[in-house]
């Protein structure tokens, strides 16, 4: 099971879905998804359930080595949820996220199938240019 470190939960302080961080784990029985969370927001912490998180995510990683998948390459663009082949790594992924850096380069976050989520750089040629 790969490691969360950071959660979107509803703060019962806040009254909305913030950001949380993952502090611990509930000791007890029947207690192998709930963990301690502290808001980023409020500084809050609670108990929160991540079963919920942790079969969504699993589930959209299943069977996409068998659709049609891009290789990674940094010099390529990605889109949110195109499939991705990492080559080296011999590893799928979804693309989850994009950002732009402090340097102007970009970046995407891809939740790979056996190494988790991972950030890596794209569209290098294109900021070289600028």
């Amino acid at each position: 099971m790969a490691r969360i470190k950071n959660i979107e939960a509803f703060c019962n302080s806040c009254g909305t879905v913030q950001k949380m961080e993952i502090t611990s784990s509930v000791t007890g029985e029947e207690s192998e998804y709930k963990k301690w969370a502290k808001c980023k927001s409020c500084k809050q912490v609670m108990i929160v359930d991540i079963s919920d998180i942790i079969k969504s995510n699993s589930a959209t990683l299943e069977g996409i080595e068998n659709e049609e998948c891009k290789k990674y390459s940094p010099l390529s663009t990605f889109e949110i949820g195109e499939t991705i082949y990492h080559e080296n790594w011999d590893d799928f992924g979804r693309v989850v996220s994009k950002e732009t850096l402090s340097n102007g380069k970009s970046s995407i976050s891809v939740d790979f199938q056996k190494s988790g989520l991972k950030k890596l750089i794209e569209s290098l040629n294109n900021q070289e240019a600028r």
